[in-house]
């Protein structure tokens, strides 16, 4: 039985293919200085529903950022729950897998947050993987790469269960 898995990453603004990232700014930077210790938004990193899976992609995202002096991101529920949904969408292929609506979960992360989001950043996968095996693979891509390196300071993790065992696995990265 051959083993597939697909990655695909995106950010909003330029044509996206599999193995590829683009860019957006969803909204002209608030005028605000801003402290890089400050974050105005809640954030949930104790969030009692979060799975081992999601702990463990978060831990191997944050290692890695800081291994290169990025600070780690911080969970955002409002992501996380665009993230678990669009997930479950692919895995029950009320959607194609990809980023279709991707500019309507970053919209509808916004008007929770009652916060412009600057920018926006999607990473997506598909396969029987591990959290470090996922993670591994967006960091052998380029695109998915440059999204988790990015300049973010909240993201969204969400996965969902398909048929035979394939986990579909969305990670959304947000700056306010």
């Amino acid at each position: 039985m051959k083993k597939t898995t697909l990655f695909c990453s995106i950010t909003i603004g330029v044509a996206s293919i599999i193995f590829s990232a683009c860019g957006h700014k969803m909204a002209p930077p608030s005028n605000k200085a801003s402290s890089s210790n400050s974050h105005p938004i809640e954030q949930d990193n104790s969030t009692p529903n979060l799975s081992d899976l999601q702990q463990d992609i978060l831990l191997n995202i944050n290692q890695y950022r800081l291994s290169i002096g990025q600070p780690a991101l911080l969970l955002l529920t409002a992501a996380n729950q665009q993230a678990t949904k669009h997930s479950a969408n692919m895995a029950q292929k009320l959607t194609v897998f990809g980023h279709t609506g991707f500019e309507a979960r970053a919209a509808a992360i916004s008007k929770s947050l009652g916060a412009t989001v600057s920018a926006a950043a999607e990473n997506v996968a598909v396969g029987k993987l591990t959290a470090a095996q996922v993670v591994a693979g967006w960091l052998h891509s380029p695109g998915h790469k440059k999204n988790i390196s990015g300049n973010y300071i909240y993201t969204g993790i969400g996965y969902a269960v398909g048929a035979g065992g394939v986990i579909y696995f969305t990670q959304i990265f947000i700056r306010p």
